[in-house]
């Protein structure tokens, strides 16, 4: 397949399909994802004629691109906002989640892993609420607040800030990734709004509107892992019960409850033992678990239902 620009949208009439990867990975007890151009972009193309299908052809860009196989992949969402186009041709982008795992890396190409909190550092509260939300966002979201020029206006905006931040006297609630973003946007507090205004809250930016597609993969994922067995996706084939743990924590921004979590995962027979251990830790030796396959056939709606450690 001859390369091309993965951002660009050919000139001519009709619609042109963008196909948008947004690969996930748990490497090192982080969520990482698959990158382009100097990490500012996510991996994607064109959908053209000799491509069988939308999948067929997305991994091909992929595969391209990053010399990196997709794994577990799902239709994510279709972005077709007005403003989306190209030379005077409207546009829309396919988004596909894509689950993979470290050890199937191939070499890096014009590609990198990135951790996704690099791109949403207030995403991450598994350390409680970061430093970054008293300091930063808290404060410029009421400046925005209060830049509306009525007092039911000015009510209304923060309210929406509270909600979607877990500000006042509402609780946090992860899934909220995009939302978030959106605000952020409509406040003018990321780069990618280029109001040039107001200082950006920190955060890498994306080209065109990859950082809000993978906040959409963001959040689908946190959502998907409380009901589907998708987090095995992201697992070695042996792995001790803290290590899917901490993938789970790593995944969802939000620490676990132990004993809760063992708990479940041994109610819902999700795992069995491998009769292997692993000595890494320097203490005890951990039991080796695997994914127990049945789960699947037995029970479509199986999940771990993060126990979620809340303030």
């Amino acid at each position: 397949m001859e390369t091309k620009d993965p951002l660009h949208i050919p000139a001519g009439r009709g619609i042109a399909a963008e196909l948008i990867a947004v690969l996930v990975a748990v490497i090192g007890e982080a969520p990482h994802i698959m990158t382009i151009r100097d990490a500012r972009a996510l991996p994607s193309g064109p959908f053209e004629s000799s491509h069988r299908s939308l999948q067929s052809g997305l991994r091909e860009w992929v595969e391209q691109q990053t010399g990196h196989p997709i794994g577990y992949m799902e239709q994510l969402y279709t972005f077709a906002d007005r403003d989306r186009g190209h030379e005077g041709k409207s546009a829309i982008s396919i988004s596909y989640l894509g689950l993979t795992r470290e050890e199937s890396r191939a070499d890096a190409r014009d590609s990198e892993w990135r951790d996704w909190y690099d791109y949403f550092p207030w995403e991450d509260h598994r350390k409680g609420t970061p430093e970054l939300f008293e300091a930063v966002v808290a404060p410029r979201l009421k400046q925005w607040a209060d830049e509306s020029t009525s007092k039911a206006a000015r009510a209304d905006r923060w309210q929406r800030a509270a909600i979607t931040f877990g500000l006042d006297e509402f609780a946090w609630n992860e899934e909220l990734v995009l939302q978030r973003y959106e605000l952020l946007y409509e406040a003018g507090l990321v780069t990618e709004a280029e109001r040039g205004q107001k200082p950006v809250l920190p955060g890498r930016a994306m080209l065109a509107d990859h950082r809000r597609i993978l906040a959409t993969g963001i959040a689908r994922l946190r959502a998907k892992i409380k009901y589907r067995p998708v987090v095995f996706e992201l697992m070695p084939p042996a792995f001790s019960l803290l290590q899917l743990q901490r993938s789970v924590e790593a995944l969802a921004g939000r620490l676990l409850h132990k004993q809760n979590f063992r708990r479940l995962i041994e109610q819902q027979e999700l795992v069995e033992e491998t009769g292997l251990s692993s000595f890494e830790t320097g203490g005890r030796p951990a039991k080796l678990f695997r994914f127990r396959q049945a789960v699947l056939a037995e029970r479509a709606a199986a999940g771990t239902k993060l126990p979620l450690l809340r303030p």
